[in-house]
């Protein structure tokens, strides 16, 4: 239980508490605006404060108007019974005194050097919060520091709930900002279930969401090309493969021939010049069949016939004639045997130009056999530079290639896998609850317990295990108005109580800000204050209240004596001084 609130602020209004229900007041100023006596007053700032020595991060008012003051607070903690201070202006740590209790999780040097003083103790805000959970709700140091875990701060948030987080909004979360996973997480915890399923079904939405991202960026072009088919980049990849071993086995069989460039050189010269011998033997050949056909159309001059031609002419050629006839003949017979012996001479040199042309066509012909013989079993070094660089560009094609595969078949494993793991979560969960069904059965039978005393129709609390983890939902017949949704959150807390007193775990104390009852029917507000205020004898436990002074109910049932529980310090919005810190800011 809270002891007392107070400050080195002289115009701070100390707070003293005690067992019980306790019920801060705050008067509301004649012609004062709704506005005014919430904010003049002071009483949600006193959550605020609650929350402000037990962890939190610091309100701006602390680190601001408040900044000069220190403030504290009494309550038990554990095995024995603690004192906090903590300030604006040092937020990041506070000052503890009542460590010397056997359960205290931290030990000192100070600790050491004086073994029976209880003296106050430096610590930092997360170590306050570490020991925070170690001793409110048995939270392990390890747990804490675990990854979607348990955290005193999640867990505590729904003993002290804040309006300025948006904690009236739903019984299942104290702040709108509270994410699903902290949602499963804290409400398994606090109602004894196996937290642990709900962590993990975190670390599947972790990976899910790192996959979404993934595939996201391929689709908008941040991994253009990058993932794939895995089926078609399998495909791509042997073939790849098959075209890199090709090029391995071409590079390590390479040899390097220093005079490449000279017999390439050669082999062009030898290739030319088979052309021009193949072009004059061409020429020789069409000169010989020209040849061949004057010795063909040579012919000897038919003379006697001439002169048979001149005796039936009936002429008589003389003998001086005659003999000039002879002469003639045998002038052309000579050149006739002058121009066989010529072309022949010339179709012998012909012949033997092609002979000798053949020989040296077949001697260039051995010779470019030999050459690129070479040619193909060598290779000049440049050309080795250029396939070396063609083997690297393949390798490194090949490596992209293969880690695309591996990318597209781990994402399609990846997704196989999840769903595989979410089905096995909510295998383990069913099993949970099956297993757990007397814990079940309590936090059920309390929260019907708890909304039976407020309406004629009993709520309902159902916890039930779904593809995304535990569900919890609360509903009291009528819950759309924002008075029964109030109620609902009244009965789920005060089933936490209770659940938290029989296992001796909790903070044990419960605050309800006066924004819990807002819209809430008079009649119901009289009945939950009598049913917190009985719940909190019965088990033991400490039910803080704020609330204006004219929404108090008039009238209440068997007798029950609200007065007698209203704290001695009244707040107001009347003057300057009348609200919780004495000023207005």
């Amino acid at each position: 239980m809270i002891y007392q609130i107070s400050s080195d602020m002289p115009t701070f209004k100390n707070l003293q508490f005690r067992q019980g229900l306790n019920i801060l007041l705050a008067d509301k100023s004649p012609g004062a605006t709704e506005k005014q006596t919430r904010n003049g007053a002071g009483k949600s700032s006193l959550t605020e404060l609650i929350h402000f020595l037990l962890g939190a991060k610091p309100d701006p008012i602390f680190t601001k108007a408040l900044k000069s003051y220190s403030f504290s607070m009494e309550f038990d903690l554990g095995q024995a019974r603690r004192h906090v201070r903590r300030s604006g202006k040092a937020p990041e740590g506070v000052i503890v005194q009542g460590t010397k209790s056997e359960d205290w999780p931290i030990k000192s040097n100070i600790h050491s050097l004086f073994s029976t003083a209880d003296l106050p103790i430096s610590l930092s805000n997360n170590e306050w919060k570490i020991v925070l959970g170690k001793l409110m709700f048995g939270l392990s140091e390890k747990v804490q520091a675990a990854k979607s875990a348990p955290s005193f701060r999640s867990l505590f948030s729904y003993f002290v709930r804040r309006k300025s987080a948006g904690g009236f909004l739903s019984p299942i979360k104290q702040n709108t900002l509270q994410q699903l996973w902290d949602q499963q997480v804290s409400i398994s915890y606090l109602l004894g279930l196996d937290w642990t399923i709900p962590q993990q079904w975190q670390y599947v939405r972790d990976r899910e969401r790192s996959l979404k991202e993934l595939q996201k960026a391929a689709k908008e072009g941040a991994l253009d090309n990058f993932i794939g088919n895995a089926a078609e980049l399998r495909t791509s990849l042997m073939l790849t493969e098959n075209r890199l071993f090709q090029l391995r086995e071409h590079v390590t069989n390479y040899q390097i021939l220093p005079e490449y460039h000279n017999l390439e050189q050669e082999a062009n010269q030898l290739t030319r010049e088979l052309g021009t011998l193949a072009d004059e033997n061409t020429t020789d050949h069409l000169l010989l069949s020209e040849l061949q056909e004057a010795l063909n159309q040579e012919a000897e001059p038919a003379f006697t016939d001439l002169e048979r031609l001149y005796e039936e002419a009936g002429v008589l050629l003389p003998n001086t004639t005659l003999r000039r006839f002879e002469e003639v003949r045998l002038f052309h017979e000579s050149i006739i045997a002058n121009r066989k012996s010529y072309v022949g001479n010339e179709v012998t040199a012909a012949r033997q130009r092609i002979r000798v042309r053949d020989q040296r066509m077949q001697e260039i012909n051995t010779r470019l056999a030999r050459i690129m013989a070479i040619l193909r079993s060598h290779g000049a070094l440049d050309q080795f530079t250029k396939l070396q660089s063609e083997l690297s560009a393949q390798e490194a094609k090949t490596e992209l290639l293969r880690q695309r595969f591996i990318t597209a078949e781990r994402l399609e494993s990846e997704r196989n896998e999840l769903e595989f793991e979410r089905n096995q979560l909510e295998v383990r969960l069913r099993q949970d609850y099956h297993e757990q069904a007397e814990v079940l059965r309590d936090a059920i039978l309390a929260f019907g317990k708890f909304s039976s005393a407020l309406y004629e129709n009993p709520g309902n609390l159902t916890i039930s295990a779904s593809s995304n983890g535990p569900r919890f939902d609360v509903s009291i017949s009528g819950e759309k108005s924002g008075g029964i949704n109030n109620m609902q959150i009244f009965c789920f807390d005060m089933m936490l109580m209770q659940l938290c007193a029989e296992r001796q775990t909790g903070p044990g104390f419960l605050v309800h800000d006066s924004h819990l009852f807002d819209g809430v029917d008079e009649r119901q507000i009289a009945k939950a204050l009598q049913v917190g205020e009985k719940a909190a004898r019965d088990l033991n436990f400490q039910y803080v209240v704020t609330m204006n002074s004219d929404a108090l109910p008039r009238e209440f049932f068997d007798d029950f004596d609200l007065n007698k529980y209203i704290l001695p310090v009244r707040l107001t919005d009347a003057n300057e001084t009348g609200g919780l810190f004495g000023i207005r800011f």
